[in-house]
């Protein structure tokens, strides 16, 4: 699908489940706003898991601190509820909704034995994390038994390198080196063709440098998709940094223009991940 062709889709389905949504919940599903950090975290429960698609959210805590960032509860909670929405729409895939109508996505703790319920788990600002002993012992089993994590939105050269220390104390280097994923990939292909890998501010950068793109100046200027395999050439670990993806679906809902830059661009890639980490 093209560009064009999947933001018209898109944006027929936002109308259409706007509509749905304020016919049936007028204060609650649909296309969600910013609600800010102060959101507490919808802890995963046994009775959330059914089988269908939950959107997990991996907690962490931070050593470090960086601009624009909130640790593991950014973009939190608007995005994990859109992309589930969207899915739910753009997909055949069985997203699980709860009672209210709401997706029921999760935040989950490493070490909780939850976390391994949890097929696919994205995390935000890694660039922050600090990893006790526990939680690398419990992510390097959730990784080698089948897991697969996806981590997006750290930029710079100094979150890059906090990053890639910590999840080198998970997966060591000499054994799982970083590597590029390139276009030829099929994560390109899963669903939607996909030709590059965007640069998607965040919504406040965007406004701030006028339309620019580059959070972190000529120190995020390229945007890198990067990953760890297994020892069979399964994908286990994703990266997509100097790119905020989820910021296309936490704001899809606040600026016409950002939504039409950004979403379409920013959901085909999301699905595509999804799909491939599901699959392979």
């Amino acid at each position: 699908m093209t560009k064009g062709s999947f933001a018209a889709a898109l944006g027929l389905a936002l109308v259409g489940a706007a509509a749905v949504a304020h016919a049936q919940f007028p204060f609650d599903r649909g296309f969600q706003g910013f609600r800010g950090w102060r959101v507490p975290p919808k802890l995963a429960r046994p009775a959330d898991f059914n089988g269908s698609f939950n959107f997990c959210r991996g907690m962490y805590e931070s050593d470090r601190w960086e601009a624009g960032g909130q640790g593991w509860s950014t973009d939190y909670p608007a995005a994990d509820v859109n992309f589930s929405i969207r899915l739910s729409e753009l997909t055949k895939t069985s997203v699980h909704f709860d009672a209210s109508g709401q997706p029921a996505h999760v935040v989950v703790r490493i070490t909780d034995d939850l976390f391994f319920k949890c097929p696919w788990v994205e995390m935000e600002d890694v660039g922050t994390m600090a990893l006790t002993d526990e939680e690398i012992v419990r992510l390097r089993a959730y990784l080698l038994k089948g897991g697969f994590i996806w981590v997006d939105d750290f930029w710079g050269t100094a979150a890059w390198q906090h990053w890639t220390e910590e999840i080198g104390k998970v997966l060591p280097s000499a054994d799982y080196p970083i590597v590029d994923i390139g276009p030829e990939q099929p994560i390109y292909r899963s669903l939607f063709e996909v030709r590059r890998i965007p640069q998607i501010p965040s919504i406040q950068s965007w406004r701030r440098l006028g339309g620019g793109t580059s959070e972190r100046g000529s120190d995020s200027a390229e945007v890198h998709f990067r990953g760890i395999m297994d020892a069979h050439g399964r994908l286990m670990v994703l990266m997509s940094h100097n790119t905020d993806i989820s910021d296309a679906w936490e704001r899809e809902g606040e600026d016409p223009l950002f939504f039409y830059s950004f979403s379409p661009e920013g959901y085909a890639v999301a699905i595509n991940v999804l799909i491939y980490a599901m699959t392979h």
